[in-house]
C-alpha cells in the first residue's frame, strides 16, 4: 500500500513539473520598432556624393566627399515620433543648401527592417496628412548600439539614377 501511494505521489509531482514548463518573465513587451530607433536628433559626420552614371561606366572619379563644403559639417536632422512612437514631423537644420525638403513629415515604408536585404525607405511629406511626398530617402544603416545612421538620396532621370547622396549621421544626445 506504502509503494502505491509513493507511486501515485510521483506521478503527481511529473504532471506538476510537465505543467508548470513555461516562463513567465514580465508582462508583453511591444517589439522595437525602426521609428524608436531612427526617432531623435542626428548630426552629420559624412556626406558622399556619388555620380551614378560614371560609377555604372566604371569611371573614377565617381565619388565626392561634400562634408566639408557648403557648411555641411553643420547639417543637423531631427525625426519626431509621438507618444505612440509613430512619425510626426522632421527637420533640417544649419546653413546648408538644402538637397531635400528641409522640414515637413515623414514615414517609413516599414516599422522593421526587411528581411530580404533591401532598404526600408523614408517618405518625406509637406503635409501633416501625408499625401504630398516631396523627397523618398532610403535608410541604408539603421542606428542599433553604435547610434550611427546612414541614409541615401536618389535623383533620377526617366527612372536611371544619375546622382546620389549618402548620409552618414550620428546621434545626437
Amino acid at each position: 500500500m506504502r509503494c502505491k501511494s509513493i507511486y501515485w505521489l510521483a506521478v503527481i509531482m511529473c504532471l506538476f513539473a510537465i505543467g508548470c514548463d513555461s516562463i513567465d518573465d514580465g508582462s508583453y513587451v511591444d517589439p522595437i520598432t525602426l521609428y524608436e530607433k531612427v526617432n531623435g536628433n542626428w548630426g552629420l559626420t559624412n556626406l558622399k556624393m556619388v555620380d551614378e552614371s560614371a560609377k555604372a561606366n566604371a569611371i573614377e572619379p565617381n565619388e565626392e566627399n561634400l562634408s566639408t563644403y557648403f557648411n555641411y559639417e553643420d547639417f543637423k536632422i531631427k525625426f519626431s515620433v509621438d507618444e505612440k512612437n509613430q512619425p510626426t514631423s522632421y527637420e533640417v537644420t544649419g546653413n546648408v543648401p538644402p538637397l531635400f525638403a528641409p522640414k515637413g513629415y515623414w514615414k517609413l515604408s516599414s516599422d522593421f527592417q526587411q528581411t530580404n536585404a533591401s532598404a526600408v525607405k523614408i517618405y518625406l511629406y509637406s503635409d501633416a496628412q501625408k499625401t504630398q511626398k516631396t523627397d523618398e530617402l532610403l535608410l541604408t544603416s539603421v542606428p542599433g548600439s553604435n547610434d550611427e545612421m546612414e541614409f541615401q538620396l536618389v535623383h533620377s532621370s526617366n527612372g536611371t539614377p544619375f546622382v546620389s547622396y549618402v548620409f552618414k549621421l550620428n546621434a545626437i544626445n
